[in-house]
């Protein structure tokens, strides 16, 4: 039976549009990240190939399902995961809900509308941030922030790769009322430049996304975590800054990512405003910042 792993295209987590696990992150929580991370690299990887059947890609995603909640060791990056979580006492929910998505994936290709695409992003995108939290021990009450943030980093994604999507996996995460509502065909995403139709579809879903990221905007401030608390800005504070570029670049003839200074420029940014709500959290509270 053929192995997980062999599927990998060797990105790793350096090579993502936002941090993972960075050192602001406590070295103690940084393993399990890591391991998770290496799990949902892996099932990625497998609902991305571009030659796989999709019932070859349900199989291996079966697969790793079955060793990180059983007792096999097919997968590495499953066992691997499955002890750390243990050594945590952590539950395999988050990372079991992410193969749920990567089996839509697989099956798949088009998204009816805005709440279709939600419902996708429920999968893909919020148990990671679920996870994160409960690495730290976090409220619950932070999910609805961290909902609205996760789904926005994912839209942000499926409209920076949206040419790529289409051409290499025929996968669109446009809604299709979106593109009918702009007279915008499928075939305009295999395009060297976006048409006005195109363009028109990006620039309103950047908007909706932008919603997104105002309803994301305290989660910094109600993580209890100081240096997740700053991650998290320095997320929210790159989200931000590519919803800008959305609004007006084509990504299908322009670069909508940040370069090595963006990200440091901005990271600082994000460093400072997330400095600046722990600072006013503080305050709120009654308390001393020395008491912090």
């Amino acid at each position: 039976m053929t192995a997980p792993q062999e599927f990998r295209t060797g990105k790793g987590h350096r090579d993502e549009n936002f941090p993972v696990a960075s050192r602001l992150i406590p070295a103690r929580h940084r393993g399990v990240i890591l391991a998770f991370y290496e799990f949902v690299r892996t099932a990625d990887d497998i609902a991305d190939h571009a030659t796989l059947t999709a019932e070859k890609k349900i199989e291996l995603l079966d697969g790793l399902d079955a060793d990180l909640t059983g007792t096999g060791e097919g997968s590495p990056q499953a066992v691997a995961l499955r002890r750390a979580l243990a050594a945590r006492g952590l539950s395999s929910e988050h990372a079991r809900d992410l193969l749920k998505a990567f089996r839509l994936d697989a099956t798949k290709k088009r998204y009816a509308d805005w709440d279709d695409l939600i419902g996708y992003c429920t999968y893909s995108a919020m148990p990671v941030g679920r996870f994160v939290l409960d690495v730290h021990g976090e409220s619950r009450a932070t999910w609805p922030a961290n909902d609205a943030l996760c789904a926005a980093l994912q839209i942000i994604n499926h409209l920076q790769d949206c040419g790529k999507d289409y051409r290499n996996l025929d996968r669109v995460y446009i809604p299709l009322d979106v593109l009918a509502e702009t007279g915008t065909s499928l075939g305009e995403l295999g395009a060297d430049r976006a048409s006005p139709g195109l363009l028109a579809c990006i620039r309103r879903l950047a908007g909706r996304t932008g919603a997104l990221l105002r309803d994301s905007k305290p989660f910094s401030a109600s993580i209890d975590d100081i240096r997740l608390a700053l991650e998290v800005a320095v997320i929210q504070t790159f989200a931000e800054q590519l919803v800008r570029l959305l609004s007006r670049r084509d990504p299908l003839s322009e670069r909508v990512h940040l370069g090595k200074a963006g990200v440091a420029g901005f990271g600082i940014l994000g460093l400072l405003w997330g400095a600046s709500r722990r600072v006013g959290r503080v305050f709120a509270a009654g308390h001393r910042p020395q008491d912090a």
